[in-house]
């Protein structure tokens, strides 16, 4: 386990490139307050297709949640509908935003494999069990979710693999699942795959790209599984196989303070 030094700056860099001009702020107290709203969201993420629905919104789409939050401060939107966790790490680096106390959906993350490959599917699957039954993934969370206010650190778990390599997409723009640490991609989703590569006895590959092209990238074997804080709903079970369930998380609405 290793202590962050270098990452999330950028989180905290977002203040210094906003300018000082008055904004509107908005009092969001139920979803329905989103209507008529200008509203930033990550593109391909599930909060992209629910602010769609929103009544009259304004939806400006983004490559990652940070960029959204730098468009918030200039005034060029008025809400972001972002996972909760990322949202949290983002408003805990600057101070004139807030999480409002609405939640707007809860969801689950799982691995999404492709359709029909049911081996490697069996093997995550095991893997999460596994990790449940001895501690690891209380550990994981106690790192990289911690509750008593501590710093996100990070695990290096060892890759002991020899028998090929196991590629996982991922978008390393969302933190604590998957966020640069310098060159390196670490985050609770790559120790989670860590863990499957091993007990696949595999080297691990992890392909950072724009979240929207995952299951692209998935569907055309450049990458063998994407473990990005994915949520398992009923469009993409359309075209690639989910995990278990391994976290539940919410979507949020940040604001202006």
């Amino acid at each position: 386990m290793k202590k962050i030094t270098g990452a999330l700056l950028i989180l905290a860099g977002i203040t210094a490139m906003t300018g000082c001009a008055k904004k509107k702020v908005v009092e969001i107290n139920d979803a329905s307050d989103l209507e008529g709203l200008a509203i930033g969201v990550q593109a391909g993420t599930t909060g992209e297709t629910y602010v769609l629905d929103v009544k009259d919104a304004d939806v400006h789409s983004f490559k990652t949640g940070i960029d959204a939050a730098l468009a918030l401060k200039n005034g060029n939107i008025d809400a972001i509908v972002l996972d909760e966790l990322p949202a949290k790490e983002i408003v805990k680096n600057n101070d004139d935003l807030k999480i409002c106390e609405v939640k707007f959906v809860s969801e689950f993350y799982s691995i999404a494999v492709r359709k029909g490959d049911t081996a490697l599917l069996n093997s995550i699957n095991k893997t999460l069990k596994t990790i449940r039954e001895n501690g690891k993934y209380d550990e994981m969370l106690s790192v990289y979710v911690p509750t008593d206010g501590s710093e996100i650190s990070f695990m290096n778990v060892p890759l002991t693999g020899s028998n090929g390599t196991l590629k996982v997409g991922t978008n390393a723009a969302f933190p604590p699942f998957e966020y640069k640490e310098g060159s390196d991609v670490v985050g609770f989703d790559i120790t989670l795959c860590s863990y499957i590569a091993n007990d696949l006895n595999k080297k691990l590959e992890i392909k950072d790209m724009n979240f929207n092209s995952l299951l692209t990238a998935l569907e055309s074997g450049a990458i063998d599984c994407i473990a990005a804080g994915m949520t398992a709903n009923d469009e993409r079970r359309q075209s690639v196989d989910f995990s278990e369930p391994y976290f539940e998380s919410n979507q949020v609405i940040i604001i202006r303070k």
